[in-house]
């Protein structure tokens, strides 16, 4: 019962955030799961790392679907960017978890660290970029899809990462380029679901409950966590300052990725 409390617990918090910034919780996620399924003896190390990707990025589907909904009764979602970008969010997702089925544990556990840190660093900076250009043509916003859609699935996030700073290089304001990225956080939390799955269906090490690389229980525990929080969370971005809160955030991401980047040197 304790692993069940600390997957719903996990939930609560992750939600928060995810409907806060715009993000999809990922960057949470994968390390604090990989750490409970590690102390479980779920399955064997070649395959603890990816069962947390495809875990989490599930468990985004619910929490980016509340979250872009919020944002969007606030009039936040920008829906001609979701419309142009998404087929290239789909491609991309697809194509990220093929890729990491590839590649050696030490090395994506060591990419998903550093993409941490420099999303942690991203926020703890605040910058905001200086030069702005009209959004590009749709063929070229597929390609933009693309790439945040597979750089996405190899790290389980929702996106906003990478999407936020693209919307605001291309004159969005803040507050809908984090509405757009929470809807943006829909299609690719469900193309990297169906990748996870694809690719771990044939794998025998996996433990009972999940299906490819997606673990059911702490699925089904994290997203009804947090259900209770993406709300709140999506409301804050409206009504509160987020400057001590983003960077608070960050100091906990940068002791996460530490930590993973230490596990990784140990594999």
């Amino acid at each position: 019962m304790e692993w069940y409390a600390a997957y719903l617990a996990l939930g609560v918090f992750v939600g928060f955030f995810a409907g806060l910034f715009g993000i999809g919780g990922g960057l949470v996620l994968v390390p604090v799961l990989g750490f409970l399924f590690e102390a479980q003896h779920l399955t064997t190390p070649d395959h603890l790392h990816l069962l947390a990707l495809g875990t989490s990025m599930a468990a985004i589907i619910l929490s980016a679907a509340i979250s872009a909904y919020t944002h969007h009764r606030h009039g936040a979602v920008n829906f001609a960017i979701v419309r142009d970008i998404t087929p290239g969010l789909l491609l991309g997702t697809a194509l990220g978890a093929l890729l990491a089925s590839h590649i050696a544990p030490v090395y994506l556990t060591a990419f998903f660290a550093l993409f941490v840190y420099f999303a942690a660093l991203q926020m703890l900076l605040g910058r905001k970029p200086q030069i702005q250009r009209p959004l590009p043509g749709r063929w070229a916003m597929t390609g933009v899809g693309t790439g945040i859609g597979a750089i996405s699935s190899l790290v389980s996030i929702g996106g906003g990462t990478l999407s936020v700073p693209f919307m605001l290089r291309h004159s969005i304001p803040l507050k809908q380029a984090i509405g757009t990225s929470a809807a943006l956080g829909l299609p690719i939390a469900i193309g990297g679901t169906l990748g996870y799955v694809a690719t771990g269906l044939a794998v025998s090490s996996l433990p009972h409950g999940a299906v490819g690389y997606v673990y059911l229980p702490a699925l089904l525990l994290v997203a009804l966590g947090s259900m209770t929080t993406t709300p709140l969370g999506a409301r804050a971005t409206h009504r509160f300052p987020l400057k001590l809160l983003r960077r608070g955030f960050a100091v906990l991401l940068l002791v996460l990725a530490t930590k993973m980047l230490l596990q990784a040197s140990a594999i």
